[in-house]
């Protein structure tokens, strides 16, 4: 059986007004074009619907028993095929996952739930940590939004750029580099040094960048997280290189130095990703606004 859509608005409109000529005008078409919606509508249902008495029209029983049915089926049809964009934070339940880099979670984090709970306080956030490879939970719907310095390559994935952040050397205070007034590309490289990789590398864009001037460095580890390495260079002459909007508070809070990184290299980006199946979800855009907010609250480094 084939239904047409239309018929369903006619028919509620019919019921409602009691006559073509009304019906008509609510829907405004002419009432030729109701009537014959009233016609096939007859033939559909098999019933009159309504009747002419005198000079007006009167329901049948079929149509008084089915006219609260007819409303309600299609309002529920208008919800689905034009759901409300409004939302109302305060009254929605739902919890989100987000999968950030460990250091804006720390960092950004509690400005973020803190903004969500202001305003939504049936919303809960799920901060789930980043994997060693590149996983789909974007793309199957098992996390809403990620943050991190990594721009994703699918077509249906979105990517916005919230920020920005220069690396910085973090060492333990008396470390030899902090007896220098500026350190030098020969002097770092001639460090020891512990990579942050959560894929366990243990080169990055920095050996590049001292290939370039024919310089190496020796990286003796590789840990997944700046939390991690951090603690590597508390009691030790290594030195860490992380982005700065991530580390210069962590590192203050455990008496670690921040110095100048001595190389020419492009600030490291941060982005906020997300699905295309989201881009209209109120929702979904709102959590973002939030997300947004707080990660530029600090995202760009005060380099100057």
């Amino acid at each position: 059986m084939q239904l047409d859509l239309n018929l369903l608005t006619a028919l509620d409109a019919l019921l409602e007004e009691g006559s073509v000529a009304g019906a008509a005008a609510r829907l405004h078409v002419t009432a030729p074009a109701m009537s014959r919606s009233l016609g096939r509508i007859r033939r559909t249902t098999g019933d009159q619907i309504l009747v002419r008495t005198g000079r007006t029209m009167t329901p049948t029983p079929y149509a008084i028993a089915v006219r609260e049915q007819v409303h309600e089926l299609l309002q529920r049809v208008q919800g689905v095929l034009a759901p409300s964009r409004e939302l109302d934070p305060a009254t929605l339940e739902r919890t989100f996952t987000l999968r950030w880099h460990d250091a804006l979670v720390a960092l950004h984090g509690p400005a973020l739930l803190a903004a969500a709970r202001a305003q939504a306080p049936g919303v809960r956030l799920r901060f789930v940590p980043e994997s060693r490879t590149d996983t789909p939970e974007l793309r199957r719907g098992e996390v809403d939004l990620e943050a991190n310095a990594n721009r994703p390559s699918a077509p249906d994935l979105r990517t916005e750029q919230v920020g920005e952040t220069r690396l910085v050397a973090v060492v333990r205070q008396g470390h030899p580099l902090t007896r220098h007034r500026a350190v030098t590309a020969q002097q770092y490289a001639a460090a020891e040094h512990v990579s942050v990789s959560r894929r366990g590398n243990l080169s990055n864009a920095i050996d590049d960048a001292l290939a370039g001037l024919g310089l190496s460095r020796r990286v003796v580890a590789a840990v997944p997280t700046e939390a991690a390495a951090l603690e590597f260079a508390r009691g030790t002459d290594l030195v860490i290189s992380v982005p700065e909007i991530t580390t210069r508070t962590a590192a203050a809070g455990l008496g670690l130095a921040v110095l100048p990184l001595p190389l020419e290299l492009p600030q490291a980006p941060v982005y906020l990703s997300w699905h295309q199946r989201h881009d209209t979800d109120p929702t979904h855009t709102w959590l973002r606004e939030l997300a947004r907010t707080a990660l530029t609250t600090h995202a760009t480094s005060k380099s100057a």
